[in-house]
């Protein structure tokens, strides 16, 4: 009889090693992706400083990655039992994302040039004028670094004229959501804000149109308020604004 309440308790004792290493992963990587949204809700609430924001977010990271150590045992561990794989599988789809990010995060870093202020016109910025701190393009330092980072980085020439050209920016920039600071179509110049999805940083950009022979030119300028690096997201910002303009001034 002892016998026999002695293995009923051994398995009981196992069926929750395997249900609760599995559980723990899948509780870490439920909470990892909370804390990542907590991190960016609570910097644009304004209940803390974006480098609190920051290290918040990391707090989420080192979770995710023991989320997904957890899981993965789990699966390789009692691979035979559905609740356990079915818990690990979860455990590690909630992890990845948030990984994802962090690696994504890194390999910017690693990767682009250590700027924020990016131009297609690095002789003759388009300036900012309107916005509440404006500031003077950097200078030859951060021009050499961008040539050197994002060699195809140019202004856009288009065969409409400026007004017209104007119009279809403006469109564009409101298609974005980005936030309107400034519009004046004589002078060809768009000033507006664009925010991350995620914190809400805000990123300064202006825009100037020109004639350029029978059409027009337009270069663009584009800068991040905060930190003293971009990792790449100015640049993917003009490449993707130009590229859509080009586009949408082709087709009407």
């Amino acid at each position: 009889m002892s016998t026999t309440t002695s293995s009923h308790s051994m398995d009981r004792e196992s069926t929750k090693r395997r249900s609760s290493l599995p559980l723990a992963g899948l509780l870490l990587g439920l909470a990892s992706i909370g804390t990542v949204l907590v991190a960016g809700i609570g910097y644009r609430q304004g209940w803390w400083h974006f480098l609190r924001g920051l290290q918040i977010a990391e707090w989420a990271v080192y979770a995710a990655a023991l989320s997904l150590v957890l899981s993965l045992v789990g699966l390789v561990r009692w691979h035979r039992q559905r609740r356990a794989v079915v818990t690990g599988l979860l455990g590690v789809l909630l992890a990845l994302p948030v990984l994802g990010m962090a690696l994504q995060w890194d390999y910017a870093t690693r990767t682009y040039p250590p700027i924020n202020d990016i131009s297609t016109d690095t002789n003759n910025p388009p300036e900012f004028w309107d916005m509440p701190n404006p500031m003077a393009y950097p200078g030859v330092a951060v021009a050499q670094q961008q040539r050197a980072g994002y060699p195809d980085l140019a202004p856009l020439t288009l065969p409409q004229a400026p007004a017209a050209v104007f119009e279809h920016a403006l469109q564009l920039v409101q298609a974005r959501g980005w936030t309107l600071v400034a519009s004046d179509a004589e002078e060809g110049r768009i000033e507006a804000v664009a925010t991350s999805r995620l914190f809400g940083f805000a990123d300064e950009v202006t825009i100037r149109i020109v004639p350029e022979g029978n059409g027009s030119r337009v270069d663009m300028r584009s800068r991040s308020r905060l930190g003293k690096i971009d990792r790449g997201t100015n640049a993917r910002r003009i490449r993707s604004w130009l590229a859509d303009l080009k586009q949408s001034t082709a087709t009407r």
